[in-house]
């Protein structure tokens, strides 16, 4: 666990340099381990079942890692179901599933990697294709005995048949050219519309590229520094607290934000134009006169919950990885 921790602290570290670029690559290299070493097809009645599971489950559990990784997932459903007032709304409901759109466009990134490069790969869709009684027949037009080719095409990979070599090789070049077909269709599929989709939230983009860029610095760093000093305020404070009940004497005063403060910057972050916050927790610092007092603090029900925000500014709310 901790070794997976530092490969996914790594990927957060260059998301921004590589462009998620890092992610494909580690998927890559976990599909080729698994190939190689883990994956046999059985050739038999379970050759289908086997190379479906193997080339799909493997992209579903890396979807569900997507999501749990991910900041904003934990930010959404965090205490969403005691917020019941707000879920019968079509504009939070609204806000939310736009939310989860955002969640799902960055956790897609390694499951679509996982399928691109198995299909590029073929030994999945080889087996599959292979166990599958439907495809038999086209499969075997090019043999000579097409009978026993299609009675016998599941035991095609193992080089169990008594199909010649020059039929079988025939057939399992057609299998695997079909499969890099549809795994380079993905590829351009899936640049294409992420090229799109960039192309269109630039262009609803409500501040400018340099104003831009300097946004995403600053959500990084503030983000590092957060991280930073909340492990150094946590460790101060159990420490006080642990010294307090060894040495059974009264603890030194600490302060801490209260909780208002908490639940104003667990919020998701919310545009305005007439603002010229960069985050939940800038704003908080700007607008909060006084956050040793909590009287005096900035009322949580006084502000208003919208989920929506521009695409351009979704990074705000990403944070790191959780995990």
């Amino acid at each position: 666990m901790d070794k997976f921790k530092v490969v996914m602290n790594l990927v957060q570290k260059r998301q921004t340099s590589l462009g998620f670029g890092l992610i494909p690559l580690l998927t890559g290299g976990a599909e080729q381990i698994f190939s190689t070493f883990a994956f046999k097809c059985p050739c038999s009645d379970w050759s289908f079942a086997y190379g479906a599971v193997s080339l799909l489950v493997p992209a579903a559990a890396l979807l569900i890692l997507g999501y749990m990784l991910s900041n904003k997932t934990w930010k959404l459903f965090t205490g969403l179901c005691l917020r019941r007032s707000k879920l019968f709304r079509l504009n939070y409901i609204c806000g939310c599933l736009n939310v989860f759109l955002q969640i799902t466009s960055v956790a897609m990134i390694a499951p679509v990697s996982w399928v691109a490069i198995s299909l590029l790969n073929g030994v999945y869709f080889e087996c599959m294709v292979t166990g599958f009684n439907v495809t038999a027949r086209h499969l075997c037009q090019v043999s000579e005995r097409s009978h026993s080719c299609q009675v016998e095409l599941h035991k095609l990979p193992c080089d169990k048949t008594s199909i010649p070599p020059a039929e079988r090789d025939a057939i399992l070049k057609t299998i695997r050219a079909q499969s890099q077909v549809l795994g380079w269709l993905l590829i351009a599929s899936i640049m294409f519309s992420s090229l799109l989709l960039t192309c269109v939230a630039r262009c609803q983009s409500p501040v400018s590229y340099m104003r831009l860029k300097f946004w995403k610095d600053y959500a990084k760093e503030e983000n590092y520094f957060f991280n930073s000093y909340a492990a150094v305020h946590a460790k101060k404070l159990a420490e006080r607290n642990i010294k307090s009940f060894f040495e059974m004497t009264t603890p030194e005063p600490q302060s801490t934000p209260p909780r208002q403060a908490w639940e104003k910057i667990s919020k998701f972050y919310r545009f305005d134009t007439m603002d010229k916050y960069y985050s939940t927790v800038h704003k908080y610092v700007e607008t909060c006169k006084n956050p040793k007092d909590p009287a005096r603090a900035v009322s949580v029900k006084s502000s208003v919950t919208d989920l929506s925000n521009p695409a351009a500014l979704a990074f705000v709310d990403e944070g790191t990885m959780m995990l």
